[in-house]
């Protein structure tokens, strides 16, 4: 069952980038993989994938292929995803009725065929991903 979940504008273009940058095939996707972590916040793990995995569900976030893990689905429902670029955090938030989590974001997973992205360059080149000019 798919969750009842909100990408923003922002956040999707976060995830389009990391597919478009991370070497994979054209169609491919982004995978996100999201579990309680320490003092309730999400963890979570992505990676940019040509395929799903066995057991994910595929959902089209504005035009991004987005695979979600069975527990992810179950987590995410009801949950706004945004992206943040702030002097303290960069990468992706999660929303539920008022509280905001943060993930402790890490990407890959070390297979074949996996792309591995370090968020922090992202962040890095948001001018030019993301078209921002701020300095």
């Amino acid at each position: 069952m798919l969750p009842n979940l909100t990408v923003t504008a922002t956040a999707a273009e976060f995830m389009r980038c990391v597919v478009r940058f991370s070497g994979v095939p054209r169609g491919a996707g982004f995978r996100l993989c999201v579990s309680v972590g320490p003092c309730s916040e999400y963890d979570a793990e992505f990676s940019a994938e040509a395929e799903p995995q066995l057991g994910d569900e595929e959902m089209d976030i504005n035009g991004v292929r987005l695979f979600l893990p069975a527990e992810s689905r179950l987590l995410l429902d009801g949950v706004t995803i945004d992206f943040v670029d702030l002097p303290t955090q960069t990468g992706l938030t999660f929303a539920k009725s008022d509280v905001r989590r943060s993930i402790s974001a890490s990407a890959g997973i070390d297979e074949p065929g996996v792309a591995r992205i370090d968020v922090r360059a992202v962040g890095r080149r948001r001018n030019r991903l993301f078209g921002n000019n701020r300095k």
